[in-house]
């Protein structure tokens, strides 16, 4: 009934719903009992959305979806080699709201918002401030690219490109599309799993109608993200012509076991999204709780290529700082 009545609001409705209260979330779940346990963040507050809340077990402190989202007072304690900037991004952006890190392909953070406020995010400290385009700096990104000949993809990232409107998510692809030397467009978004209405008719018709690949891909961490509702919006977008992929981080306590990993890539395959990466942790500042060693993620890496067939097995890497691609596990270093 909760999932009947939260699904019946277009996504924009229930983007400005979204939870910022901690309180109203325990109270939600029924987990009152765990208020001495975490904080109220005044930097990267609490933002979950009702739809993703309602996956969540009452009851259960242990739930891997209310772990991903709930602060906790571990985040408040300083652990060397984790810092603000992990991957030294503010080095690798040459104009505004534009990263270059990758030979062939930049990345546009077109917002800083988000849907849901992940507490282990990378960018969590990102100054989106100084970084995002204004409507004058897209002449000199497109300029950018045209005059990089060996740029080919471009990469919507953010904060979350699904969380702008149509109208300005089809501005950026009218833009991007007017470049012959562009051929793919990749969308990275959280949206479809945590507000599945996102994915609307409007938004599959004009990505279906654009003369570039569209990838999407998207960020899901365990099975239970996936219910029967959004599996539906996910096989509709593949169905539109849309290539869906999933990154997943390995966190500790959520689905670090080869269970929770195995159902994960099943429970993807079911909706139409192939596997794609598996991170080890990147080293932001605040997350290092959620983090395990990197002999732990072969282990259970090794147990994943024993049980699933290799198209449901995500490639296992880490982003590191300066690095023109991701740094894959190397998975016999510690056999």
């Amino acid at each position: 009934m909760i999932n009947h009545l939260i699904t019946q609001k277009n996504w924009q409705t229930q983007l400005s719903e979204a939870i910022s209260s901690v309180d109203e979330l325990l109270g939600l779940l029924d987990l009152e009992a765990l208020k001495t346990q975490i904080y109220t963040p005044t930097h990267f507050k609490l933002r979950v959305p009702r739809a993703f809340v309602a996956k969540m077990a009452v009851g259960d402190a242990n739930d891997p979806l209310l772990k991903q989202v709930l602060p906790d007072q571990q985040e408040q304690i300083a652990v060397t080699g984790y810092i603000a900037d992990p991957l030294a991004e503010n080095q690798q952006n040459p104009i505004k709201g534009l990263l270059h890190k990758y030979q062939s392909r930049v990345l546009l953070t077109v917002t800083g918002a988000c849907a849901i406020h992940c507490r282990y995010c990378f960018r969590q400290h990102f100054d989106y401030n100084a970084n995002l385009p204004t409507a004058a700096a897209h002449s000199a990104i497109t300029t950018y690219i045209t005059e990089h000949s060996e740029i080919n993809e471009v990469i919507l990232s953010g904060g979350d490109p699904l969380s702008v409107s149509n109208r300005r998510l089809f501005a950026w692809l009218d833009k991007l599309e007017a470049l012959p030397q562009l051929t793919t467009i990749r969308l990275h978004t959280r949206l479809p799993l945590v507000i599945p209405e996102r994915l609307d008719g409007e938004l599959l018709e004009r990505l279906n109608q654009s003369r570039c690949r569209i990838v999407m891909v998207i960020h899901c961490n365990h099975a239970n993200e996936i219910d029967t509702h959004t599996a539906q919006y996910l096989q509709r977008t593949r169905a539109a012509g849309v290539t869906l992929l999933n990154q997943a981080v390995l966190l500790a306590g959520i689905n670090d076991t080869l269970e929770a990993q195995t159902a994960l890539s099943q429970r993807l395959f079911d909706a139409g999204v192939l596997p794609y990466y598996l991170h080890v942790l990147d080293k932001v500042a605040g997350a290092a709780h959620f983090d395990h060693e990197e002999r732990f993620a072969i282990d259970l890496y090794w147990s994943l290529l024993a049980l699933l067939p290799g198209y449901l097995v995500p490639k296992l890497v880490r982003e590191l700082p300066n690095k023109p691609f991701k740094v894959p596990i190397d998975i016999y270093s510690k056999r």
